[in-house]
């Protein structure tokens, strides 16, 4: 570890970064996608604030399901399953245009979150395993910040694609293309060296294989961390414009520049977090992002007037994609290679985002009572309690050699 600089990136390193960088970028698109067109959504198709919840609710099935792909990694290989993810996501996005009636696209939906959240979820452990442990921090927060880019760029042209002959489908159909480039270029990817070192797969259909080892307590650890974080994060944004638009009586314009705004803004602090906790370590970055998150989805919904809520939703943005990062080396430093791809699936895809199935269909119950303002501001608790975990429960895992995870 050392004082010294670190080791430059090789040209693979950085196309590497590049590839998964533009991968990612669409998991912020997607994510961003589904909650500008919400007020839309509900007025073509009739939908009530509980509809809405519901909603979200069946798609994010798909994010659970990940699970069984993700699992793969430790199997068939990091490469093979991250380019079923992008042909997979490519086609479902591609038929979520084509929907006819909110069946077809909560189910069209719910397949492109399977395979985006898989992808996600593929390329961190890329990330983790191809990148020097000094800089793995760095990799991961530049690969979440193109999250960010991803939901800028989807919050800045929605508007102009909603007045299009096509309306929402074309927000969808947009990202055909970049996403057919995508499938073209992964020829050029290489499997991880962490992985083709393993010289044991675990048995095809092994599906408890982790819960036998001495990992099993920190799978639940990770689980509840995650679980307890996506409360917030995965609602703040998906809620928000809805919130803003019948609550504080901003129209669609105004909404979409907030949340432009917000997300430019937030871009560079989402980047430079990943460096940050290469510097002061994961547990103090924790500290960091989850108070700020706790700030910011409070007063994202409790704010008043276009500046106030905006400088609110600078803190919102920028938590909801920096904690990826801080939980994200967590998750891929404290397990070995060999356990690697499983224990993320069971941690982040089957216990973790078990969250947003339930959450939002609860807090949309919720918001038909007290209105999205008094229910969402309420979720500020979450990041604390995930806080409280992390620092109770979780050792420090800075430029940690991963082959062997951290001690039990």
């Amino acid at each position: 570890m050392g004082g010294g600089l670190a080791e430059p990136f090789t040209p693979y390193q950085r196309r590497l970064l590049a590839f998964l960088s533009v991968a990612t970028f669409f998991e912020g698109y997607d994510l961003m996608a589904l909650g500008q067109i919400l007020p839309t959504i509900r007025v073509e198709m009739s939908l009530t604030r509980s509809d809405a919840g519901l909603l979200f609710t069946g798609i994010n099935i798909g994010a659970v399901l990940a699970y069984f792909l993700v699992r793969k990694a430790d199997q068939w290989g990091r490469k093979t399953v991250l380019a079923v993810t992008i042909a997979g996501y490519t086609l479902a996005t591609l038929f979520t245009g084509l929907s006819t009636n909110i069946v077809m696209f909560a189910v069209c939906q719910l397949f492109a979150r399977f395979f985006l959240i898989a992808e996600y979820a593929t390329s961190m452990i890329i990330a983790s395993e191809e990148f020097p442990a000094e800089r793995r921090g760095m990799a991961m927060g530049t690969v979440s910040g193109f999250a960010v880019l991803g939901a800028v760029t989807c919050a800045g042209v929605v508007p102009m694609l909603l007045q299009s002959e096509w309306g929402w489908r074309t927000v969808y159909f947009v990202g055909v293309l970049p996403l057919l480039g995508m499938a073209y270029l992964r020829r050029g990817l290489k499997e991880t060296a962490h992985f083709e070192a393993v010289e044991q797969r675990e048995a095809p259909f092994d599906w408890l294989h982790i819960w036998r080892t001495p990992y099993r307590a920190r799978v639940i650890q990770m689980g509840a961390i995650w679980f307890l974080a996506y409360v917030t994060a995965q609602n703040l944004i998906a809620f928000w414009k809805d919130f803003a638009m019948t609550e504080r009586g901003l129209t669609s314009a105004e909404s979409a520049k907030v949340i432009v705004l917000a997300a430019t803004v937030s871009i560079v602090p989402v980047f430079l977090t990943g460096k940050l906790v290469d510097v002061i370590g994961r547990r103090r970055g924790a500290v960091l992002v989850f108070v700020t998150a706790a700030v910011g989805s409070y007063a994202s919904y409790s704010a008043h007037g276009f500046w106030p809520l905006t400088v609110a939703m600078v803190l919102g943005v920028y938590a909801a994609s920096a904690f990826l990062p801080v939980l994200t080396a967590f998750t891929t430093e404290l397990f070995p290679t060999e356990l690697r791809g499983d224990a993320f699936a069971w941690s982040n895809n089957l216990i973790g985002r078990s969250s947003w199935i339930i959450s939002p269909v609860i807090l949309g119950n919720l918001a038909e009572v007290y209105g999205w303002g008094p229910t969402m501001s309420a979720t500020a608790f979450f990041p604390l309690l995930s806080l409280a975990l992390i620092l109770l429960l979780l050792p420090e895992t800075r430029a940690l050699d991963i082959k062997a995870g951290a001690p039990i």
